[in-house]
């Protein structure tokens, strides 16, 4: 196999597991893999400069990034559709068990989430927390 091909396929791999995340970290490898099947295309014999390459193209990005990200974050008027969801009321569609991931429908969205409690299909909860795409809920009135 073509070493761009094999760039080129962990590009797009960490670009789908990227979109399932909801993070940048993974986007910043993707970006850095394709920086590195960039380097391979004109190089294909040089694998060290692509690794290279390719590692220091996502370490910037993350180094980078990061204080970019931060200050538009605590810019005016940003508000994180990820926060909105803690305090809403949710539906239990696949039951919970603590230690172990469950479904909760909150509006119109499904959710992975985990609770302290075992939580039974179609029990009433409520969002208590939110990690990447993960919620954490408790039954609805049974806040501590």
């Amino acid at each position: 196999m073509v070493v761009w091909v094999f760039w080129l396929i962990a590009a797009g791999v960490l670009f789908v597991v990227e979109m399932m995340t909801l993070t940048f970290y993974l986007l910043w490898l993707s970006i850095g893999a394709l920086a590195a099947c960039l380097v391979s295309l004109l190089l294909p014999d040089a694998v060290l400069l692509q690794v290279v390459a390719g590692s220091l193209v996502a370490l910037g990005l993350t180094v980078f990034s990061k204080p970019l990200v931060a200050r538009f974050r605590s810019s005016r008027g940003f508000q994180d559709t990820g926060t909105d969801i803690v305090g809403r009321q949710g539906l239990v569609v696949e039951p919970i068990e603590p230690g172990r991931y469950g479904q909760v429908k909150v509006g119109g969205d499904t959710w992975s989430a985990t609770s302290i409690e075992s939580l039974g299909k179609d029990e009433v909860v409520k969002v208590v927390g939110r990690s990447s795409t993960i919620i954490e809920v408790v039954r609805w009135g049974d806040m501590y």
